[in-house]
């Protein structure tokens, strides 16, 4: 189970979210008067697909002992009103000396990756007060 830790301080959106051993900032942008001191919520969940997807082919390739020297994602989210449902688009960039065949398996590979699954699968979200 992964756990983490989120603070809300006195400096109006600026987030403070820690793991264990990790601590990042995330705020809103000045447009929602925030402070854009770090990621928005919105892009720390964009940034988790980019991120596992990248992990995952790379350790895919590994695996098959395939030559990807780096991969490139753009990931972008957003929500559409009309369906009521979240739209993310992923953009994949694989270098390396890769044969098609090798390209189209990653490219499914993509899809494997823990976070896409979540994302594509019923989520609940369980909240108390404490």
């Amino acid at each position: 189970m992964e756990k983490i830790n989120a603070h809300l301080g006195q400096e109006k959106y600026k987030t403070e979210i820690k793991t264990a051993t990790n601590t990042l900032i995330a705020d809103e942008p000045l447009e929602l008067e925030g402070q854009d001191l770090g990621f928005s919520p919105k892009e720390l969940l964009a940034s988790a697909l980019g991120s596992c997807t990248i992990i995952t082919l790379k350790m895919y390739a590994n695996h098959k002992g395939w030559n990807l020297t780096d991969v490139n994602i753009e990931v972008t989210f957003d929500w559409n009103n009309e369906e009521t449902k979240s739209v993310f688009t992923r953009k994949i960039e694989l270098i390396g000396d890769l044969t098609e065949e090798q390209r189209e398996r990653l490219l499914k590979i993509a899809d494997k990756c823990p976070v896409h699954k979540v994302l594509m699968h019923p989520t609940e979200v369980e909240t108390t007060l404490i």
